[in-house]
């Protein structure tokens, strides 16, 4: 696990929130959705500190459990643990057949964006949307914070897959 990736990516959320959540981009509307017409009644529960400092937290969390969604080699890695002729630069399988090089494959931005995407789409949002049905949230506040997870866990996914 490439820790420095991990770290990288976890900070990802919060900047991707400075810009999703300005008043000019979707910060307004988000504060309709929840019933809030003042911004300064944004400041009445926690302090700031205490926010951030646990939304960089769960961010760490959600990076580290994003590494094995991104990075197909971490399953066969496992399987290899322990064997002293696996190497960490190159590995070689006999699937069907044929030896093929698995150590670099599908490590790519874009193959760990669609991944991110595609755990975003699949575990976030029906998470998120269930409890904004229960609260009675609407439309609006779901595809605002869909849309944020679904961004924000792409270029997480992206971060991770790419940087080997």
């Amino acid at each position: 696990m490439n820790f420095i990736a991990v770290l990288v990516a976890a900070i990802v959320p919060l900047i991707v929130g400075f810009i999703w959540y300005n008043p000019k981009v979707f910060g307004t509307a988000w504060m309709r959705s929840i019933g809030v017409n003042n911004p300064d009644e944004m400041n009445a529960g926690p302090s700031m500190a205490l926010v951030f400092g646990l939304s960089l937290l769960f961010s760490i969390m959600l990076s580290m459990s994003m590494v094995p969604m991104v990075i197909h080699q971490m399953g066969l890695m496992s399987l290899l643990q322990g064997m002293p002729e696996a190497k960490d630069a190159k590995i070689e399988l006999l699937v069907n057949g044929q030896a093929i090089e698995y150590a670099g494959l599908f490590r790519t931005f874009g193959h760990g964006a669609l991944h991110g995407f595609i755990g975003s789409l699949f575990i976030i949002v029906p998470v998120m949307s269930t409890n904004a049905l229960y609260e009675r949230r609407g439309f609006r506040y779901i595809a605002i914070n869909g849309g944020y997870w679904m961004i924000s866990m792409m270029l997480m996914g992206g971060i991770i897959c790419a940087w080997q």
